[in-house]
């Protein structure tokens, strides 16, 4: 990325909800562009904290709906945007969230009474390290409304979600994350690209909503619970895991009929193999 101009952050305390401010403007310029043309969209932002991002999507976007926690920041964006009416500014958990029906209305007055003809969302943010795994599974959760989710997270984190099945990183996050979505890995940012700085460098991720539920022939909840099961225990072997949920000889015959070694992990599984082995539990 190109070197670009960094806002003067001065000097400031930690946030007490351990938030990190993107402070690149160049790079709050490239983060919103990865959502593609939005001209005419609505876009939903999680956590605006300073508004490094909000500003830059209030020019572009259709409509802008920015949820932020801390409620003096949530007053100032509200104060901030008052005479912007396609920007409204949420104050909320966005893991206690109804989705539906914060996106599915329109702005105004009489927001509650104009049901606004369903459309799917863009979602962007620079998500809080801590609860990077929470948020995901809640924007999953509501996946049929998101069509592209651009997200700033810790780089581990970043390279868990986008890993590939037999790498040491694969895990339940990946499996879920890409269940549902395709995941690129745009760019990484440093340490000072933040006000104030983190300890670790942050990447950016595309994951554009796709889910695989019929392709796999699965239902998602049920096959997320057996994903849960199956990467239980890092260390231990598909079949150690499986035994909480199934009996170890209806399991051992569901992998000899499926080619799969005994003594495999879960980690080494494509999502397709997964499916395949679920599928036939569930006859058993």
């Amino acid at each position: 990325m190109a070197e670009t101009k960094r806002a003067n952050s001065g000097t400031m305390k930690k946030p007490k909800l351990g938030q990190n401010f993107l402070a690149d403007v160049g790079a709050a310029e490239e983060i919103v562009q990865a959502l593609g043309d939005i001209s005419d969209s609505v876009v939903l932002e999680i956590g605006p904290g300073k508004g490094a991002l909000t500003q830059v999507l209030a020019r572009r976007a259709k409509r802008l709906i920015a949820v932020e926690l801390d409620r003096m920041m949530a007053t100032e964006l509200r104060y901030k945007y008052r005479l912007q009416p396609h920007v409204e500014i949420i104050e909320a958990d966005v893991l206690k969230l109804d989705f539906r029906t914060v996106l599915n209305r329109t702005i105004g007055p009489l927001n509650d009474l104009r049901p606004l003809k369903p459309a799917r969302v863009h979602v962007v943010g620079n998500l809080p390290y801590y609860i990077t795994s929470d948020i995901l599974l809640r924007l999953f959760e509501f996946h049929d409304q998101f069509d592209v989710i651009v997200i700033m997270v810790q780089r581990e984190v970043a390279d868990r979600i986008a890993a590939s099945p037999g790498t040491r990183d694969y895990g339940l996050l990946s499996a879920t994350a890409q269940l549902y979505t395709k995941v690129e890995k745009l760019f990484t940012l440093p340490p000072d690209a933040f006000s104030p700085p983190p300890k670790v460098h942050s990447t950016v991720l595309r994951m554009t909503v796709a889910p695989r539920f019929a392709e796999l022939a699965i239902k998602p909840q049920e096959f997320i619970g057996f994903l849960k099961t199956a990467f239980a225990m890092k260390r231990k072997t598909l079949l150690n895991n499986l035994k909480k949920d199934y009996r170890e000889e209806t399991i051992r015959d569901t992998l000899k009929q499926a080619g799969i070694r005994v003594d495999i992990r879960a980690e080494s599984l494509p999502l397709e193999t997964s499916a395949e082995v679920f599928r036939r539990l569930e006859k058993n």
